[in-house]
């Protein structure tokens, strides 16, 4: 009796170690503190949870100072954003131990509210002396960063000094006018004297909802849009320019393709002596003729800087645009037909798109991902 009653002491005392360890052996021990404390203030006995508490402080505060000191001794800016991340982990510690009255009868806990808080305003003032260097520099990249560095300040100690002005100023500094021409077609459509319906309408409107939906957006990014039109009657002088090349459109004529398929149906013939209705099978092909055309448009965007004749973004862009039309006649019994079978028979349409349209339609896929390029290459 007493071996077995040592027997199970051995193994509680077991699990309860096995437990605990592990709590300590997760990779995330700053995750696995929080599950020990969230789990002692639900049973404050919870002996898995008792163990694990102190060792998983103690782990906690040796590896996060020893970070920070090695930290603190780099003189890379961005060291300020990982020093901030460990002392937020330590007070996060502090503050489940502080509030949990069983966790805190385990350790005593250190708050570095204080060393928070002036980490944060060394890092509000290293961003804003770096965006004062960069704002004293010319170019756009220049504004760029001192944009990002006087934001980055004002986000660690809200209006620090004067950085939400600082970076309003930078903005402007980078603020570029950006001239939108009209799509140029370099086609061998446009070259063929294909008609013209609707066409140049087309090339203008797709220039004319770039700069519509771009300027929509501007505060988000230093850069206005223009037509030629508008540049010219507001005398703006631009910065950049966006050419729009159309470089290849294929619109293939139409291909035919038939083929037939049979078709059966069960239809009520009469009804035999005792009134049962009696059935029959009845049998029809259906001849399917389908035209069909596959289009494609091969559109180029080239956005350049005028005063430096840099390339500021080159990109290709391919769309298809597949059109089909399906009519049918049939043979046999008329029965057999499905409502779908009458729906292609009497299809009496014989309409095709005509090129313009065609253009329209693969302008319509094309146009989304040019927008959002313009956008990228204007965006901070």
């Amino acid at each position: 009796m007493k071996r077995i009653l040592l027997f199970f002491l051995l193994l509680i005392g077991f699990n309860a170690c096995r437990s605990s360890k592990d709590y300590l052996e997760r990779t995330d021990a700053d995750k696995a503190l929080q599950d020990a404390v969230k789990r002692i203030n639900k049973n404050s006995n919870d002996e898995n949870a008792v163990n694990a508490i102190p060792e998983l402080y103690k782990n906690i505060s040796k590896t996060h100072l020893s970070q920070i000191e090695s930290l603190n001794k780099s003189g890379d800016i961005q060291r300020w954003d990982k020093i901030i991340g460990h002392y937020e982990d330590l007070q996060q510690a502090y503050n489940s131990i502080i509030t949990s009255p069983p966790a805190f009868k385990l350790v005593t806990p250190v708050s570095y509210a204080t060393q928070l808080t002036e980490t944060k305003e060394g890092a509000a003032e290293a961003y804003y002396q770096l965006g004062l260097t960069e704002l004293e520099k010319p170019g756009r990249d220049a504004a760029k960063r001192a944009y990002t560095y006087f934001k980055k300040s004002g986000k660690y100690v809200p209006d620090y000094k004067d950085s939400r002005q600082k970076a309003d100023q930078a903005f402007e500094n980078g603020m570029v006018n950006v001239l939108v021409n009209p799509v140029q077609d370099n086609s061998f459509f446009f070259n063929s004297g294909w008609g013209n319906y609707g066409y140049n309408y087309g090339n203008e409107y797709f220039q004319q909802n770039l700069v519509r939906e771009l300027n929509s957006r501007n505060d988000r990014y230093p850069a206005n849009f223009f037509t030629e039109y508008e540049a010219r009657r507001d005398n703006v002088q631009p910065d950049w320019i966006v050419d729009l090349i159309l470089r290849n459109l294929d619109v293939p004529m139409p291909v035919n393709n038939t083929y037939s398929r049979n078709v059966n149906a069960q239809v009520q013939s009469g009804t035999d002596t005792s009134g049962k209705p009696i059935y029959q099978t009845v049998y029809a092909t259906v001849q399917v003729t389908r035209r069909s055309f596959t289009a494609n448009a091969h559109l180029e965007l080239n956005i350049k800087d005028l005063a430096t004749r840099k390339t500021i973004s080159y990109r290709n862009f391919r769309e298809d645009y597949r059109w089909e039309q399906e009519q049918a006649n049939y043979t046999g019994d008329s029965r057999a037909l499905s409502s779908q079978d009458w729906q292609l028979i009497n299809n009496a349409q014989t309409y095709v798109p005509r090129k313009e349209e065609v253009l329209n339609e693969l302008y319509r896929k094309i146009y989304p991902e040019v927008l959002r390029n313009i956008r990228m290459a204007v965006e901070w």
